[in-house]
């Protein structure tokens, strides 16, 4: 099986999409030059300008285009550069792309896809690092989609094109240079169907993005001292399946959670809360979760790297979640 980058399984997933469906087209700012990740660099040139829209620096204009193109019939794949940006177009996507299929009765569908290139790159301080994804898990009539691996950005963002919903796709910024294996025929990844990335039965370790990778950093690091760490990545936050994550907590009987986003009011919280009152009863330790501290990202590296949680963060975790 071939080898492709995150980026160039993105960037793939687009052309096959755009290719196959002349309704998909792609609407943002520095689209046509490819900035700032070289996703859709050269695609104006192979799918005309009209399909490949550059636009001015507006992030509510964006997603308010991307709405009403979408509800009358196009499928358009919309690109927030950074996902701090969507802070800007809040009431477009809280109050509109969110709740019209539901205003109108059903009457409408909103097939669109909202790129969000999230979390921290050294030294891109706090207007370009933050991991928004629980704010969006918590809006009804979003998905939510945060891939770690470039098989499952490719299947899954197809998915999204296709589907008839309102999506926020976040894609790591560490994780666009990563390699690994996609195949090479067509596929597509359900949305709502987690992915364990490594079985075992000593300890659940539940991991967004970038954090699955040091997951199994952590897990192949403990698994010296004969301890077996099972990784779930649930890559769909919203929804989220549940039945994954409990059948894992059933078998090792104590979790810990990572992410990357500021630990007060995380996505982590949420499954805490319905890992408490679902499987309570299979918990020998409280549920521990791993997070970054409750300030802005610094921009400094030394203090980004204090402020994000690291491999021992999550080593030391789960020996905690073991003694108890």
């Amino acid at each position: 099986m071939r080898k492709l980058t995150m980026a160039e399984a993105l960037r793939e997933a687009l052309i096959e999409e755009m290719t196959r469906d002349p309704r998909v087209f792609l609407i943002g700012e520095d689209l046509r030059s490819g900035v700032p990740f070289g996703i859709t660099k050269g695609l104006a040139e192979q799918f005309g300008e009209d399909r490949v829209l550059d636009t001015p620096i507006s992030e509510a204009a964006v997603i308010g285009a991307s709405l009403g193109a979408a509800i009358t019939g196009m499928r358009p794949v919309a690109d927030m550069h950074f996902a701090d940006f969507v802070t800007c177009a809040m009431d477009e996507v809280v109050n509109q792309i969110a709740k019209v299929r539901y205003m109108f009765g059903g009457q409408v569908d909103v097939p669109m896809v909202l790129r969000m290139p999230t979390g921290s790159v050294k030294g891109a301080a706090a207007h370009h690092s933050q991991s928004l994804e629980a704010w969006f898990v918590h809006i009804p009539g979003l998905r939510v989609v945060f891939p770690s691996t470039p098989a499952d950005a490719k299947g899954l963002i197809k998915t999204c094109i296709r589907g008839l919903d309102p999506v926020l796709f976040f894609e790591h910024k560490r994780l666009y240079k990563m390699s690994g294996e996609v195949p090479e025929e067509e596929f597509l990844i359900p949305l709502g169907r987690a992915d364990v990335k490594r079985e075992g039965s000593d300890v659940t370790v539940i991991a967004t993005g970038w954090m699955v990778h040091l997951a199994l950093e952590a897990a192949d690091r403990l698994s010296q001292d004969g301890i077996s760490a099972e990784v779930v990545d649930p890559r769909c936050l919203a929804p989220l399946d549940k039945e994954t994550v409990f059948s894992s907590v059933r078998k090792t009987n104590r979790v810990v959670i990572v992410e990357e986003a500021a630990k007060t009011g995380a996505f982590g919280a949420q499954v805490a809360a319905w890992i408490a009152e679902e499987v309570f009863d299979h918990l020998d330790a409280p549920v521990c979760r791993v997070a970054a501290r409750d300030v802005p990202i610094p921009f400094s590296p030394p203090m980004e790297e204090h402020v994000l949680p690291q491999v021992g963060d999550i080593v030391a975790a789960i020996r905690k979640v073991l003694r108890q």
